[in-house]
């Protein structure tokens, strides 16, 4: 693992999904499971998260299109978070789910809805209290 990928790609990553939730997952992995965090971490982040192609903003709704069409809902609900973030707007949000309806199927479009409204309300909550 290339190391200087690897710190990269976890600033970045503390970043966009937040320090307390990238801590809580690195700590509590285990044997099996610290190599996808370690994959994660450097691949995704380090490597394409880090690139100067496209904006972190470009990146957040690019992802939210991809994972809720692979059906990925913990992964969907992260990624709703984190595209908040960085600076993506609630209503840019839900016309990606409507995209993602339109070409992927209403069912998927409806579950990342779901999903998207779960994630914001945990978010005011948060604010709120």
């Amino acid at each position: 693992m290339g190391q200087d990928r690897f710190d990269k790609g976890l600033k970045l990553r503390k970043q966009v999904l937040g320090a307390e939730y990238v801590e809580r997952s690195m700590a509590n992995a285990d044997e099996f499971s610290m190599p996808m965090q370690e994959l994660s971490t450097e691949y995704c982040w380090g490597y394409v998260w880090t690139r100067p192609g496209l904006a972190l903003r470009d990146r957040s709704l690019v992802n939210l299109g991809m994972i809720s069409a692979l059906n990925r809902p913990h992964e969907l609900k992260l990624h709703v978070k984190a595209a908040l973030n960085n600076g993506v707007t609630r209503e840019e949000i839900r016309e990606v789910l409507l995209q993602v309806a339109v070409y992927c199927g209403v069912p998927a479009g409806i579950d990342s809805v779901r999903i998207a409204r779960e994630a914001f309300a945990e978010i005011d909550q948060a604010q709120r209290g």
